[in-house]
């Protein structure tokens, strides 16, 4: 362990300045990749920003498709639809049919 030790010691000591520029070079392609504004980061982002876009979508079309639930039971047929397939409401003399599926 002690001769590895010391051939980077004299390594360091023959060529000092190649050892700084690779030590700096090595600390800017980890600060590039794994800082707050590295590339990990960037792509964990874009990746999240779609996820929430796709999320954005679905959330939409449930908007709308509420918005069209509000609008039909504004309408008195509709409420007796309802009235009908849920809870089997019928008029006085229907003979009332259920059916349901397997």
């Amino acid at each position: 362990m002690t001769k590895i030790i010391k051939r980077i010691w004299e390594y360091i000591h023959s060529n000092p300045k190649k050892f700084f520029f690779r030590i700096a070079f090595a600390l800017f392609v980890f600060s590039m990749l794994f800082d707050d504004y590295g590339i990990v980061k960037r792509f964990r982002m874009e990746a999240e920003h779609e996820m929430l876009l796709e999320r954005q979508k679905v959330e939409q079309k449930r908007i709308i498709e509420n918005e069209q639930r509000i609008r039909y039971a504004l309408e008195p047929d509709s409420i007796e639809k309802a009235a009908r397939e849920r809870y089997n409401f019928r008029k006085p003399g229907e003979t009332l049919f259920i059916i349901r599926e397997k």
